[in-house]
């Protein structure tokens, strides 16, 4: 906890790190609240925590000490050398702060090409500068598989040499998916078909829904970060309309910023989408859900994008609980998508919203051309038809 966090907030920050250390694949054993005013530069905790940390974590025989923020190079390695980390030993006490964890996650979820393209940026990133906690043990073990060294040249920098060229490369193979995901985007555009990005914190049921609104065979797991690949599918809508409905990686508080930066191109297409389709957990605490999924649509630039609010998990709630939270956010659509419960009132959420958004025109059309009397039947929602001597009255939106 550092200057005016609260004691209830620091708390429900290092529940988020169990539930995360958990889909890891890590069990908690213990856990170690600290108030500071600031991090401590040199061990993030101060040298007695920190000492107090690993002498815990060494009675427990835990494998991991894993911090709830992200450490700089220099704390990471000084708490190595306190914790007596060796790299070449299979057991023994290791430093992970939440970037790393949360990498780790991504990388065991991404499927698509992509996707293991975009993690593997972030966690070369992330790893380069902190090469050097390592660089005097691997010059004594020598050059490696692969590797081939200039007079002179220490291990460290042959492997900083190899990240930087591996990561022109990856950066250069994502130019290409990119093109490709842009192209596609820009011929949906062109159909005109409302695309709704999916948006919420982690584990809020963002694929629940979307497998109960489009019947989609999407991956389901009560887990952190079970998405992190996007995926499309078509929305039946009334008045044989339709629309597209992506659902995209999910949001957490502290996202790694080498995340942001590396799926910028997926989180792109939150940005293009028509509306936003805003996950929250119900069975959680909104307000904080709702603060931290804001923070990151403000960091990638999503703001004023229309919008709806869905509170997912109702299931979970008594009576009494679901009518304050409908007091509270009195515009919101209320569905529990793992039991298929009121998902329909999302879908008529949906409507009403892109109605909202269309422009209502007024058509006067010859009775020869019945195939334009056709198309806005098919492409739009008539609102009325008439005749006349001249032809046909079409208003639609």
């Amino acid at each position: 906890m550092f200057g005016s966090d609260s004691t209830e907030e620091a708390e429900w920050s290092l529940d988020e790190l169990q539930a995360l250390a958990d889909t890891a694949g890590a069990d908690t054993l213990d856990r170690v609240l600290q108030r500071r005013d600031s991090p401590d530069s040199a061990t993030y905790l101060g040298k007695g925590k920190a000492r107090e940390v690993v002498d815990v974590a060494t009675t427990l025989d835990a494998d991991l000490v894993i911090f709830d923020d992200e450490l700089t190079p220099a704390q990471g390695r000084n708490l190595e050398e306190m914790a007596g980390v060796n790299p070449l030993a299979e057991r023994g006490l290791k430093i992970v702060d939440r970037t790393g964890l949360i990498l780790d996650i991504f990388a065991q979820h991404a499927r698509s090409a992509e996707g293991k393209l975009q993690v593997e940026l972030a966690q070369l990133n992330y790893r380069l500068p902190r090469l050097r906690g390592w660089g005097e043990v691997l010059s004594r073990m020598g050059g490696g598989i692969g590797t081939r060294r200039g007079p002179g040249e220490t291990a460290l920098e042959v492997e900083r040499r190899s990240i930087l060229r591996r990561i022109r490369r990856v950066k250069k193979d994502l130019t290409e998916l990119e093109r490709t995901r842009r192209l596609k985007r820009k011929q949906r555009n062109k159909t005109g078909i409302p695309v709704i990005a999916l948006v919420g914190y982690t584990n809020a049921g963002k694929s629940t829904l979307l497998r109960a609104l489009t019947d989609a065979g999407v991956l389901i797991e009560d887990r952190l970060f079970s998405t992190v690949d996007p995926m499309t599918r078509r929305l039946e809508l009334g008045h044989g309309r339709h629309a597209l409905v992506t659902d995209t990686v999910g949001f957490v508080r502290k996202l790694p910023h080498q995340l942001v930066e590396s799926f910028n191109s997926t989180l792109e297409e939150v940005g293009e989408a028509t509306m936003l389709l805003y996950i929250v957990d119900a069975s959680g605490d909104p307000e904080r859900q709702i603060s931290a999924v804001d923070t990151v649509l403000k960091e990638i630039g999503v703001t004023g994008k229309p919008t709806l609010l869905v509170f997912n998990k109702i299931d979970l709630l008594s009576e009494v609980q679901l009518d304050k939270l409908r007091g509270r956010f009195p515009g919101a659509v209320f569905c529990a998508a793992g039991l298929d419960r009121k998902v329909q009132g999302v879908v008529a959420g949906i409507e009403a919203e892109l109605s909202r958004l269309k422009v209502e025109v007024e058509l006067n059309i010859p009775f020869e051309r019945g195939d334009v009397v056709a198309r806005v039947h098919d492409e739009g929602e008539v609102v009325e038809e008439t005749y006349s001597e001249h032809g046909t009255r079409v208003t639609a939106r």
